[in-house]
């Protein structure tokens, strides 16, 4: 990792860099006379275009990542375009997505998740259908495409990550008269390319190629109103999700094999009223330890997800509210018993639970248990922000911490991985056009994270970021 401190770091450039996109936004939104919502380009025929530019700066003092040692930092680029045509009910969509990051080093984490220049994020042809019985609303979108569902947990289109994941396939989704929703997903996952880090670290061009070799499927339903008028704004959700995998010549694999039912109770926040949000998941299967083509041996999956939270929101100026949560993600209780109890996370979000990610990111949806606190306001239509807290445990002892590379087999270093702070704050400079975003996160670390055979040994990790974000 780099160990350089702030005090050597470029800060002129992060600072002429977030100005001048700052100025060039305002100036933007002045010349067109300021208007208070985005519209995008169109003409007669139904052709639209839009998109978005965006800019962060990270930075991170005292890696938590097994090896890593003193500071890192980031200048993530990212930037979208999509243009549509819509001819009655049969639309076509082309988005490129441009991900590239500077100013990092050799030990920066740099993945797929942070870089991917200039690509097809999206290929897709939608039929939308009128006379489906019993529906309201239903469309087909067939092709490459972004996927956001439900919680999001299981599968989103991502935010803070610099680069969009896609899938390519089959996608319905259907309204009914009363609000329920249905959706249908057959999908591959694309493979964002090149992975290698040498080439990461160069920002080198190389076509995404669809991973034929893994399949993704769902059925999930969401049941508008589930308590009537007594207690509005309630939602039920169930759901079942597949991934069947096999290894291809340049995509080995570690040939998974998962069924995963699962529900969900949902209320959204309101002013002067509590909500919340209950979802629990099992996933069983089969998989291998790895992907190594020389890995034959069958595991037994068995493992299970919960997130549970409960919030109320005041009503006073900046409409305060206040929530409790509890995150938990199985982990492998025994690593040499043949079974595989890891809950591990495969396209869903981790940002809205778990906190900033980025170069930091320490905690994942996978052997953890992690109640916390979270306190947020909105002083403005313009203005808001949250501050959270996390007590974060491993679920299993033996098991790794995942995000880390920490691990200790013989259970002696204890589950407490530490605590963690996360915070963020927005601001709309120009309304619905250009935004500003800073955030910093800490993690203390506990017993395990600094007593573990393989742990750092840095002590607390700082975090901060600012960015700016243009839509047209």
């Amino acid at each position: 990792m780099a160990r350089g401190t702030a005090s050597t770091r470029p800060a002129w450039l992060v600072a002429i860099t977030l100005g001048l996109t700052a100025v060039c936004g305002v100036e933007a939104s002045a010349a067109q006379g300021a208007p208070t919502t985005a519209q995008p380009a169109a003409d007669p025929v139904g052709f639209t275009i839009r998109g978005e530019t965006r800019v962060r700066y990270e930075t991170l003092e005292g890696q938590f990542r097994a090896g890593g040692s003193g500071g890192d930092q980031a200048l993530a680029f990212r930037t979208l375009l999509l243009a549509e045509v819509n001819r009655g009910p049969i639309a076509a969509g082309l988005e490129f997505q441009d991900s590239r990051s500077y100013l990092d080093d050799a030990g920066t984490p740099l993945s797929t998740s942070i870089v991917n220049p200039l690509d097809v994020l999206q290929a897709y042809v939608r039929v939308d259908l009128d006379n489906v019985p019993g529906q309201k609303t239903a469309s087909l979108k067939l092709g490459r495409q972004t996927l956001d569902i439900g919680s999001r947990r299981v599968i989103e289109r991502v935010e803070m990550a610099n680069v969009i994941f896609a899938y390519t396939g089959a996608y319905w989704r259907s309204v009914n008269a009363g609000g329920d929703e249905l959706h249908l997903v057959y999908v591959s996952p694309v493979g964002r390319l090149p992975a290698d880090r040498a080439s990461l670290g160069e920002n080198l061009l190389s076509g995404d190629e669809e991973e034929w070799g893994r399949r993704f499927w769902g059925i999930h339903y969401r049941r508008a109103n589930l308590l009537g008028t007594e207690v509005p704004g309630v939602w039920a959700e169930a759901f079942l999700y597949g991934l069947d995998e096999r290894d291809e010549a340049d995509v080995p694999t570690p040939n998974r094999h998962y069924l995963q039912p699962g529900v969900r109770l949902f209320r959204a926040p309101g002013v002067g009223r509590l909500d919340g949000d209950l979802e629990a998941a099992y996933r069983f299967g089969t998989r291998r330890q790895t992907a190594a083509p020389t890995d034959t041996r069958d595991l037994d999956v068995s493992a299970s997800m919960l997130h549970a939270h409960i919030g109320y929101t005041f009503d006073r100026p900046w409409r305060p509210r206040v929530s409790v949560d509890y995150d938990y993600a199985g982990g492998d209780r025994n690593p040499t018993d043949g079974e595989y109890g890891q809950f591990e996370r495969l396209f869903g979000s981790r940002r809205t639970d778990l906190g900033n990610t980025g170069i930091f990111g320490p905690l994942t949806p996978a052997n953890l248990s992690a109640p916390g606190v979270r306190i947020e306001a909105s002083p403005s239509q313009r203005l808001d922000f949250r501050l959270a807290y996390k007590a974060a445990f491993l679920a299993q002892g033996l098991d790794a911490w995942v995000v880390a590379r920490v691990q200790d087999s013989t259970g002696q270093s204890g589950r407490f991985i530490g605590h963690t702070l996360d915070s963020r704050l927005r601001f709309w400079l120009s309304p619905d056009r250009l935004r500003l975003e800073v955030g910093a996160s800490a993690l203390i670390p506990g017993g395990f994270a600094r007593e573990a055979p393989n742990a750092s040994g840095e002590g607390t990790t700082l975090f901060g970021y600012a960015q700016i974000t243009r839509t047209f």
